[in-house]
């Protein structure tokens, strides 16, 4: 079953990250931003498949030193021994509980570990069925969960990279980097909403997370970590639509005012 926003028992199928690129660097203290990154627009209506902001540490090419780097990546990983990229659509999450449990993260986790900078997350809320409401149309309230204080979210992600075998070894495209999001238990004031939660990351557990030299097992730690405040805040279901994507998104709504309020399962993008 899919619910609008992510599988049933998945979650972070939608989020925000509009942030100019000048506030995430001075913010996630960036020494190198790729060309890539530099062009994303920002996106109040993040979705599966989408390129996304990543940050990470990786060692220089030419003279070894690891910095910290602003990358674009596909979201939906893809193992490197995937056959094929399709694979990346039923992985845009890890489970916390199962990283190490898993081929496909448990390399990632030991070695490529990256943060999603975000503004916030969406989840759907299902409501009680109306009389009479078609089965295909099932009710859901989106809420755009965020920091009180507009501090930026960092996600807790998966980074890796898979070689195209159809193309030539010169060819610069022949490269896919794709990121996952790790997700945990849902914290008790919103398991209403949804059952999960993506992982949260607190400014002072960054360098550790991104470290290349921190391995899988001194990375643990870091999976339990609470996360900063949140609020959830309803939102219009115009964010249903994976085409719909603007500040209103993120606005305040009354559920009972908003003319939306039957979601249409068809028009919202599965995410896992």
């Amino acid at each position: 079953m899919w619910e609008a926003g992510g599988r049933v028992g998945d979650v972070c199928g939608r989020y925000a990250s509009f942030r100019e690129d000048q506030a995430i660097e001075d913010e996630f203290a960036i020494a190198t931003v790729a060309d890539d990154a530099r062009l994303l627009p920002p996106s109040w209506n993040v979705a599966p498949t989408d390129g996304v902001r990543m940050v990470v540490e990786r060692a220089d090419r030419d003279t070894g030193e690891v910095t910290r780097q602003l990358r674009v990546a596909h979201w939906g990983l893809v193992p490197s021994w995937a056959k094929d990229p399709s694979i990346g659509n039923r992985m845009i999450n890890a489970r916390r509980e199962s990283l190490t449990d898993k081929p496909a993260f448990a390399r990632p986790f030991g070695l490529r570990r990256a943060i999603l900078p975000a503004d916030g997350y969406f989840e759907w809320q299902a409501l009680p069925p109306v009389p009479g409401q078609p089965k295909a149309r099932r009710r859901k309230q989106p809420f755009y969960l965020h920091p009180a204080d507009g501090d930026a979210l960092a996600l807790a992600g998966l980074y890796e990279f898979w070689k195209d075998p159809s193309k030539a070894d010169d060819d610069p495209s022949r490269w896919l980097v794709s990121v996952t999001i790790v997700t945990r238990p849902a914290d008790p004031r919103f398991a209403a909403i949804h059952d999960r939660q993506p992982l949260l990351l607190r400014p002072e557990d960054w360098d550790a997370w991104l470290d290349p030299a921190v391995d899988a097992e001194a990375a643990r730690a870091l999976l339990e970590d609470p996360g900063p405040e949140l609020v959830a805040t309803p939102v219009s279901t115009a964010v249903n639509a994976v085409q719909n994507n603007g500040p209103e998104l993120v606005q305040p709504v009354d559920p009972a005012s908003d003319p939306a309020g039957d979601v249409d399962d068809s028009q919202v993008r599965d995410s896992a």
